[in-house]
């Protein structure tokens, strides 16, 4: 199987691919658009600014790129809110693959959410063998409203959606390769899709 996790500029990617070297899956950190589109699999990573990581985006062409694809696309984190429709931060045109946009928490509550926090109403093939309520670690400031795409939920301050999923597209907002034993499940279940 061909894994290629898309290297675009947003950080965090190193983690994810020791995650899947656990699971004995090389995968190959790449933004050659060709290499990307004969992939099995893809993983679309995300820690950063949202503006910011769609200008790398646009600046590569990957923006055109990304939605058209036809495989198992997988967003993490700030990769699942640049496929939505927009995001709040930096006041960003998304890519539009979720029909949702994505908002900031107000701060009545600690900002970013940073740790452990459960999520539940799992509806995907992704959770298969996770158990509702099962705890993921997410750090981040702004969320996925809910709606009709969503495959998971989390409640921080306002219910939200922490997975979503639209056709070949899958997004999680919580870290799989930094939520142990489960979120390694889940990354399992994507390559098995």
């Amino acid at each position: 199987m061909k894994l290629v996790i898309i290297d675009y500029g947003a950080g965090n990617i190193k983690s994810i691919q020791f995650a899947f070297k656990r699971l004995g899956v090389d995968a190959v950190l790449s933004n050659d658009i060709n290499e990307i589109t004969a992939a099995d699999k893809i993983i679309f990573p995300g820690v950063g600014e949202a503006s910011s990581a769609m200008k790398m985006l646009e600046q590569s062409g990957l923006n055109k790129i990304i939605p058209a694809l036809k495989q198992p696309v997988l967003g993490i984190c700030l990769g699942m809110q640049l496929m939505c429709n927009y995001s709040a931060e930096g006041n960003t045109k998304g890519l539009g693959i979720f029909n949702v946009d994505v908002k900031k928490f107000t701060n009545t509550v600690k900002v970013p959410q940073m740790g452990w926090n459960v999520v539940y109403d799992l509806k995907s093939d992704l959770f298969k063998g996770i158990k509702e309520k099962e705890f993921m670690y997410l750090v981040h400031s702004f969320y996925a409203e809910g709606c009709d795409e969503a495959i998971a939920k989390t409640d921080y301050e306002i219910e939200y959606a922490s997975a979503l999923q639209k056709d070949n597209f899958y997004g999680v907002q919580f870290h799989p390769e930094k939520s142990g034993i489960k979120g390694s499940k889940i990354l399992e279940n994507f390559l098995n899709l």
